[in-house]
């Protein structure tokens, strides 16, 4: 489970339009997400509060197995959506598997700047956090500041008095990223240990632009969101071919590779390391066929997008007008039939350490991974396997009572009529989640479109890892009530006098104004 104050932090990231996952450090994020998770370390509580939307205060004590507490604040100089933990998706609380999106260049409409006194001021948003860890007088701080629309600054430091000679103790870290899409660069230096680092991520293909439309948010095809929200077309336009779109060949993945590297130097302690890394990942649109959309011939939308979706109020959704014949998109929608995939590669020449992961999503809730690290010089070698599961309620319960919330049939009355506005992007997504509950005729509910249900059916996930080192861990994430839970759990098989090495227990709660 993320911390409050990382959550914030995401939030941050997300309200500024700052793609963290662009960089050369996260790129083995997907696979570590599922095989490298946290473990709560004996009984934790925490408690956050956000009197507004700039300032937002975190208190956290561990009960065992020793007692210790820290308090931690953030300030944000821009708004932040920051919800309760009764009502946060628990997706953006939890460390998952997931494709991520196309990378693209930060937009610059926010970053233009205004006119103030005859002079042009431009906006540079900043995020402050603080953090002092009781009794030890251990203080953790951060400053992010986005200095261009590209070009962000952070500055992190550490300082603990009770070893003030002792090496480690504290430190200062400036970071320099500079993210146009395309590439990634991140300039470090650690005052502590003089060492100056360098790291950089290429990405191949096609970049998205600033402005991405809604029908990439929803995993689903261009030409379905024009004809749910472009209201001044009374016709279907025929499709455009992308230019980084390839004909559709008989098996393989298609997606996006991804190469960097780091280089890192210390004249301080006379050392030097480089890493090199590949990624490949697959398209974000590549939804499973469990999810795709029927043919345009046993789909009601083939004939009712374009004509009965831009009817009048009072016309029936489901029968087109005899003035608009019937008309289908051209070419038929189709769907790459492949499984969100993720695989990575990293080498560090100087460790001899080579590390290869497979990630992929098998079931609409069911991840897996396998990892095999070797080192070429010690011949040592290590395979890890594990696995994200996605607990939810009964589909045929959530169902019927969003069906009842919803007013019955209203919901299908809803997709196809009614006053459809280009701008509305909230009923644009609660179109786009229904497409897949309207029934052809004789044919029984498909499944949505989206790869993601409806956050509120899920409860809560399983984790779990296993490696050649008899080290197995098991961890349950979710929601009781209004608190956030984590219960997880370590064992070592190869020992029998104490199999089990840890037990932890982390309940969160944070609520807003």
């Amino acid at each position: 489970m993320h911390p409050f104050a990382s959550y914030v932090l995401r939030c941050y990231y997300k309200a500024t339009g700052w793609n963290e996952d662009n960089l050369y450090a996260n790129i083995t994020r997907s696979s570590n997400a599922i095989l490298d998770f946290t473990i709560p370390r004996g009984l934790h509580f925490s408690i956050s509060k956000s009197p507004n939307s700039l300032f937002n205060t975190s208190y956290s004590m561990n009960a065992m197995p020793s007692l210790n507490g820290s308090i931690g604040y953030v300030f944000t100089s821009c708004d932040l959506n920051v919800q309760n933990s009764g009502d946060v998706h628990l997706k953006d609380m939890i460390e998952r598997f997931r494709v991520y999106d196309q990378p693209k260049r930060p937009a610059t409409d926010d970053y233009e700047g205004e006119w103030k006194a005859g002079e042009k001021v431009h906006k540079r948003d900043y995020l402050l956090y603080g953090r002092l860890y009781l009794p030890t007088g251990r203080l953790d701080a951060l400053y992010s500041a986005r200095l261009t629309p590209t070009l962000q600054a952070l500055i992190a430091a550490i300082s603990d008095p009770r070893n003030p000679q002792k090496s480690g103790s504290s430190n200062l870290m400036f970071s320099l990223q500079h993210d146009v899409g395309k590439w990634c660069s991140e300039w470090t230096y650690s005052a502590e240990d003089g060492m100056w680092g360098a790291r950089v991520l290429h990405n191949f293909g096609r970049t998205s632009s600033p402005s991405s439309n809604v029908a990439t948010e929803h995993a689903v095809m261009p030409e379905i969101a024009e004809g749910l929200t472009d209201d001044a077309a009374a016709s279907p336009k025929p499709r455009v071919k992308r230019v980084d779109e390839e004909d559709a060949t008989g098996g393989g993945l298609k997606g996006r590779v991804s190469i960097g590297a780091e280089f890192y130097v210390s004249a301080k302690e006379r050392s030097a390391g480089v890493s090199t890394g590949i990624r490949f990942t697959t398209l974000p649109d590549a939804t499973p066929p469990s999810f795709q959309l029927p043919s345009p011939a046993s789909s009601p939308l083939s004939s009712s997008t374009d004509s009965s979706s831009l009817a009048p109020p009072g016309s029936s959704p489901l029968s087109p007008s005899s003035s608009s014949p019937p008309q289908s998109l051209s070419p038929p929608l189709t769907f790459p039939a492949q499984p969100p995939t993720t695989i990575t590669a990293l080498f560090n020449p100087m460790m001899g350490h080579l590390s290869a992961a497979y990630a992929a999503r098998v079931s609409r809730d069911l991840a897996l991974c396998s990892r095999f690290d070797f080192n070429v010089y010690s011949y040592d070698s290590e395979w890890t396997m594990g696995l994200e599961w996605w607990m939810r309620r009964s589909s045929s319960a959530a169902r019927q009572s969003e069906s009842q919330s919803n007013g019955g049939d209203s919901a299908a009355e809803g997709l196809l009529g009614g006053d459809i506005q280009s701008n509305n992007n909230k009923n644009t997504e609660h179109r786009l989640n229904l497409i897949g509950n309207v029934p052809a005729a004789g044919h029984p509910p498909l499944p949505l479109v989206k790869a993601d249900e409806p956050y509120s059916d899920i409860q809560g996930v399983v984790k779990a890892r296993i490696s050649t080192s008899n080290n197995v861990s098991l961890m349950w994430e979710g929601r009781l009530k209004q608190v956030l839970v984590s219960l997880g759990v370590v064992s070592d098989l190869s020992s029998r006098s104490k199999p089990i090495k840890g037990i932890g227990l982390e309940v969160s709660y944070f609520s807003t104004s």
